[in-house]
Parts: C-alpha cells; structure tokens; sequence
C-alpha cells in the first residue's frame, strides 16, 4: 500500500530537485527519504527518479505520476481543511508567493499581523515577481496583479481598481524635464521591466478613454520589481508601476507622479488561487485581512 508520507517527500523531491531537501523540509534523515522513494518505486514497479551524486532528475514514468501525487495530497488536504472549515478553525501550514516590490515593502508587516493574529497558521513564503505554476510549484495562494490566465483558478479581488502610474524622481525631472505626452517618453530614460521573459519596453496609457501606446527604450532592464522601484527613486529613470507599489514615495515626494491627465493601465491586485483553496478559512481569513490594510493604506494620508 502506497503511504502518504512517501508521496510527499517525493513531490517535495521533485520540487526542490534534491532528496536531501526532501528530508529536510519532512525533517527525517536523507536515509529515511531515500527509503521512502524505494518503497514508493517498488509499489509502482517503476523508477520515478534518476539520481546521480550531483543531480537529481524526473524519469519519464516520474513526470507522469507527479501530478496524480500532486493530487493525491491536495485531495487528503482538502478533507483535513473541510473538517476546519466545519469547525471555523483559521491554522495549518499555507504556502504564499508574493511579488518582490509589494511583497517586501508592504506584505510582509500585513502578512505578520496575519500570524500574530492567527498563531496557528503557518506560513512558507515565495518572494518572486515570476507568475508561479500553482499545479507544478508548492504554492498554494499567489498575491497577483492583474487576473490569472488560467481560468480554472479563482482570482479574489484585493485592489480591483488600482492602476500603473508614470513617476520619476524631483532630481531626474530637475535633470531632464518633465514629460506631458506619451510621446514625450520617447526622449526619456525609461527604466523596462522583464516579467516571465518578456520585456515590457511598449507602455499604454488612456486618453478619454482610447488607448495610446508608446515603445520606450532606457539603460536599464530588471526582472525584479523592486530594483526598478528604487532605480526611480534614485533618479536613474522613469517608471511605469503599480500605484500600490510607489505610493509611500508619490506621498513623501521622493516620487512625483508624471502625465496625470492620462489613465494609466489597470493593475488590479488579486489573492490567486484554485477553486478547493478559496474555500480554506485560512486562506478566507487571509483574504479579508489584506483586502482590509489594502484599503486602508490607499485611504490613508
């Protein structure tokens, strides 16, 4: 009979790409782990996993069976969150990924009062602005701007109106002016964000409603959220971000906020997960707490 535990440290295996990982993360010596994969081979009759001293890889058997054990685990899950939810009972282990910028400078103090108020809950945390596969990756919730692709996920609305503002620093603008058109870009230094290996370098923003569209170019071009954020504050260029992400910076001044008579493109922010987890009261309590600091903190003078 296939046990549980050894379907776990196999799935672990294959995400971490390491059974030592495994182990750790399970807290069981490498042996244990290694003896967990044997048993699992041998119910099967098939290698699910090439190991060398170096690297550890998925069989061809193994990619085929890692979503059934994917399965397997979330649907044993579900159960024990079916009884909490029959209890209301808010704890358990919830794996998050937030992206970089929002999540360092604002999610994580909210994501803090979540666990001080809720000490049964605990948390894994993904800070990465790639949009993670939540049936091939251990995440369960992804916070998220703008709504997944794949529509069999549940996208609850956090911020559903937030939008991207144009902004630079006082001393970049004292340095090179101030834009008032799109097409003004075009003669700027505008610092371009790389998402899931695709460059953003074409910038859309509304005018009465029809969209006009510009492809900007810059020195700079970063896959992390964050560094751009901080490349406008340091008066490296101009950024075309999240209004949740520059907020603090629009209000202190070390950001000004450019072309304010155009609409910049909706950003809405959105806690992502599948249909099963948005039924977690965890992850319902966790919705509600940040929906509520969300607005509070776009109010907040």
């Amino acid at each position: 009979m296939i046990r549980l535990e050894d379907l776990a440290i196999f799935v672990c295996a294959a995400d971490n790409g390491s059974l030592s990982a495994a182990a750790r993360q399970h807290d069981v010596t490498p042996a244990v782990a290694s003896a967990a994969m044997k048993r699992l081979e041998g119910e099967l009759g098939a290698r699910l996993l090439a190991r060398s001293t170096r690297s550890l890889r998925l069989t061809p058997d193994g990619e085929r069976y890692l979503q059934y054990a994917r399965n397997v685990l979330a649907e044993v899950n579900a159960g024990r969150d079916a009884v909490a939810h029959g209890r209301r009972v808010v704890g358990g282990n919830l794996s998050l990924s937030v992206p970089s910028d929002l999540g360092r400078n604002l999610m994580c103090q909210w994501l803090d009062e979540f666990l001080d108020q809720h000490p049964a809950v605990s948390l894994q945390v993904r800070i990465s602005d790639r949009v993670a596969d939540m049936f091939r990756q251990p995440v369960e919730v992804a916070i998220r701007y703008s709504p997944p692709e794949d529509s069999s996920l549940v996208a609850l609305p956090l911020a559903p109106d937030n939008r991207r503002v144009l902004c630079a620093s006082p001393d970049y603008l004292a340095r090179h002016g101030r834009p008032r058109t799109p097409a003004d870009l075009r003669q700027h230094n505008c610092l371009r964000y790389l998402l899931s290996d695709m460059l953003h370098s074409q910038w859309t923003f509304f005018k009465d409603g029809a969209p006009i569209q510009v492809q900007v170019s810059g020195d700079r071009v970063c896959d992390d959220g964050e560094l751009v954020h901080r490349w406008a504050v340091e008066g490296r260029g101009i950024a075309y971000k999240s209004r949740l992400d520059v907020l603090a910076d629009l209000r202190n001044g070390k950001l000004e906020a450019l072309m304010e008579d155009y609409q910049g493109e909706a950003s809405p922010l959105n806690l992502v997960c599948t249909h099963r987890m948005s039924l977690s009261p965890t992850v319902r309590a966790l919705r509600e707490l940040l929906g509520e600091r969300v607005a509070r903190y776009l109010t907040d003078r």
